[in-house]
């Protein structure tokens, strides 16, 4: 609660600042989300977690960008402190970081112990094209500012998550 009001008075008009808080939120989210399922979770998919909220809080501000244009400032002050080419930066590092976490978490020794399997790993391609694949939409088609357009409704990127479920269950209890 108090990092959504200090959000609100402040922290939103601070350039990065504001990102890596709302990243931020959906960190605490999954974290209150095993502890209500009294599960414990892993660092490494916390830090996947960080990654890919950063990843998509970045990318709805570069297709804010895109999309205000020249009148970006006027709407959000801190929206002139961006440019698509900075926000593309973040956005690769972020993408990055997020892969290689993930990577780490499927041969995590405590992910191996849990499953029972070192074959996570196997999954890293479905995880590379979804990231990718978003990434593609977000340049070509702007739809940063509503990922669940293309979860809902991009037929490559729903194959995909059937794919990567799919291939996850079978890993596990094959």
């Amino acid at each position: 609660m108090s990092l959504t009001i200090s959000y609100s008075l402040l922290l939103k008009r601070i350039i990065i600042l504001d990102v890596l808080v709302i990243a931020s939120g959906f960190v605490l989210r999954a974290i209150g989300g095993t502890l209500a399922i009294e599960e414990a979770i892993s660092s490494w998919l916390i830090i996947c977690t960080i990654f890919l909220s950063l990843f998509l809080a970045l990318t709805k501000r570069r297709s804010e960008i895109i999309a205000l244009g020249e009148n970006a400032a006027t709407v959000r002050k801190t929206l002139a402190g961006y440019s698509p080419q900075f926000l593309d930066q973040m956005i690769n590092t972020a993408t990055a970081a997020c892969l290689m976490s993930y990577s780490l978490y499927t041969l995590d020794s405590n992910t191996v112990a849990k499953f029972g399997t070192r074959n996570l790993a196997f999954t890293l391609p479905f995880v590379m094209y979804g990231l990718f694949r978003y990434l593609f939409l977000v340049h070509h088609h702007n739809i940063g500012e509503s990922p669940e357009t293309a979860l809902l409704h991009d037929k490559p990127i729903i194959l995909c998550i059937i794919l990567y479920v799919g291939t996850v269950a079978a890993i596990i209890y094959l």
